[in-house]
């Protein structure tokens, strides 16, 4: 198992440090890095000046916003990254939520999966810079009875396949992620549900596709917060303001990804009353109701040993490349948790 960095967002007034807490991964041999986007900053700005920074960890986009992006001008920004990064790019995608595709981008949240199946293929057709052309529900090209005409991709990527991911959680998308993907990006992972909510529905993809899971990247997200073994409640409480946030804030009262995962995780009760609670207004009273054992099963708390101990559960679940996000209220306590990761993994064996 190899381990990632997630910056997260830009612009959240940390530039500086994110910049020095990549340069410090990059020199402590993590395998990735991650910014995101939301409706803020964009990540292949970011990525970019990473790679700039940077001399061996790839650069990863988790996610490119689907609905932000046409799938053509999606392949010319992979590429484009690709060349100047030496190849060290990785291609992170999802089709964000209802809230954001229709709010900010004015793009319908309607068909998901097949919207994303399109705009892979054409990805996929783009990058083997022949001329593109292609028939689907949602794209067409070129637009029929008009000038436009099939047209190549003229960047050449420093490699011939750029590593194609999928951020996906509901267990249709997790299907069609392993089947059309080369990797899954995931959030809220418990490695003691991660067969049952997860990796089932991969392997089921990779089999319609006739393929295994070798060489399919298992990657998740996970907080990282390092302190004794007896402050890990304290730990944990730190983070139920962000939990409180995904499980009960995020997308629609029908549409949240996130809660609908915690209920598979046994949470059922809770996830309804953190829902109730942050959609009515009361957000402290969501994050309280926010069970700690689903924070401390969905982050890395604790001494290095407690932290090595939860990389073997998640290396023997089924986790290929485990990304972290160092919590710290300065650039020295992120950086000392970054050094943390790597030593946690070492002492696991992995």
């Amino acid at each position: 198992m190899q381990l990632g960095i997630n910056l997260g967002y830009w612009g959240a007034g940390m530039d500086a440090d994110n910049l020095a807490v990549a340069k410090e991964a990059d020199r402590l041999g993590y395998a990735v890095c991650w910014a995101a986007e939301a409706y803020g900053s964009d990540a292949a700005t970011v990525l970019a000046w990473v790679a700039a920074k940077t001399e061996r960890i790839d650069v990863g986009s988790a996610i490119f916003q689907i609905p932000a992006r046409q799938p053509a001008m999606t392949a010319m920004t992979a590429a484009t990254l690709d060349s100047l990064s030496g190849g060290r790019f990785r291609l992170g995608l999802g089709v964000s939520g209802p809230q954001v595709s229709e709010g900010w981008y004015g793009v319908k949240f309607d068909k998901p999966l097949a919207r994303t199946r399109e705009y892979v293929e054409i990805i996929r057709k783009a990058m083997t810079r022949e001329r593109l052309s292609y028939e689907g529900e949602h794209w067409t090209l070129p637009l029929p009875d008009g000038p436009g005409k099939p047209l190549k991709l003229t960047v050449h990527p420093q490699r011939e396949h750029i590593p194609l991911y999928i951020a996906a959680i509901g267990p249709k998308n997790l299907e069609q992620t392993g089947e059309i993907a080369d990797g899954a990006l995931l959030i809220f992972p418990s490695a003691e549900h991660l067969e049952e909510t997860t990796l089932r529905h991969l392997r089921a993809g990779r089999e319609k596709a006739g393929r295994t899971m070798d060489g399919f990247d298992v990657c998740p997200t996970l907080p990282l917060a390092v302190g004794d073994d007896k402050d890990v409640t304290t730990l944990a409480d730190a983070f139920r303001p962000y939990t409180a946030l995904y499980v009960g804030g995020m997308g629609s009262p029908k549409q949240n990804f996130y809660n609908q995962l915690a209920r598979r995780m046994g949470y059922e009760k809770e996830a309804a009353e953190i829902q109730d609670k942050y959609l009515s207004g009361d957000k402290q009273g969501a994050a309280s109701a926010v069970p700690h054992e689903l924070i401390d099963q969905t982050t890395l708390l604790g001494s290095v040993d407690r932290i090595a101990d939860r990389m073997k559960a998640y290396a023997e679940a089924g986790v290929t490349t485990l990304s972290l996000a160092p919590a710290g209220f300065t650039l020295d306590e992120r950086l000392a948790s970054l050094r943390a990761g790597t030593e946690a993994l070492e002492r696991a064996g992995l």
